[in-house]
């Protein structure tokens, strides 16, 4: 369930909505960073492999909207449109993706309004990453107001397929033939398998090297 941001009453620009959800990307940009450093602080490994940050464009919002059914204004975008402030976190695996995301659950001044896992529910395209909806408090000098920022994880992998699903429709206009929607489909496939690959070869290093540092201490005792 989508809870709509809570407004004063001048937030009635749009220079002043587009300055808060800027405001929002930095917030939750800075705790993903410190979440990063300190996972590699405290587990020397980096989970995040980089982290992508946009504000919609406002011709991208009217299409949003009227393809909705809403009026254009100040108020529908900010309660109808969840993705405005997007955060895109790509990892290596996909057992960073949950490892990141109950990260990101546990802030206390982050609020998770809903979550979609596309991972375990992929879309009929094929597409896959896990999405959270949460709000930040952005502190003004008078006031304090919950802004929406969307945060999608998903591995390297996923962010590849995306990318050039999204140029290949666009090039169609959402409408491409059939056989090129089943053959991304099929790529979607070929994807999850090389995540599963790759983690598995992951973890089989991992176990070596546990394996090899068990052994070491045995010896040298």
């Amino acid at each position: 369930m989508d809870t709509p941001m809570k407004l004063h009453e001048d937030v009635d620009s749009w220079s002043t909505v587009i300055f808060l959800y800027n405001s929002a990307l930095k917030e939750v940009g800075t705790k993903l960073e410190i979440l990063n450093d300190e996972f590699q602080h405290v587990h020397q490994y980096n989970p995040i492999e980089y982290i992508k940050r946009r504000i919609k464009t406002p011709e991208s919002i009217v299409k949003k909207l009227k393809r909705n059914g809403y009026e254009v204004s100040i108020d529908n975008m900010v309660n109808h449109v969840n993705d405005i402030a997007g955060i895109r976190i790509v990892c290596s695996f996909t057992s960073d993706i949950y490892r990141l995301a109950e990260m990101i659950g546990k802030q206390n001044d982050l609020t998770v309004v809903s979550i979609k896992d596309y991972i375990k529910h992929p879309k009929e395209s094929g597409y896959k990453s896990f999405h959270m909806l949460v709000t930040v408090p952005i502190f003004l000098s008078d006031r304090v107001v919950d802004t929406k920022v969307e945060i999608q994880i998903r591995t390297m992998a996923m962010d590849f397929w995306a990318s050039l699903e999204h140029k290949i429709y666009y090039k169609f206009e959402g409408n491409a033939p059939e056989y090129i929607s089943s053959d991304l489909k099929d790529c979607s496939e070929i994807v999850s398998m090389l995540d599963a690959k790759m983690l598995q070869l992951n973890e089989a290093i991992l176990e070596a090297k546990a394996q090899e540092k068990e052994n070491s201490t045995t010896e040298t005792k």
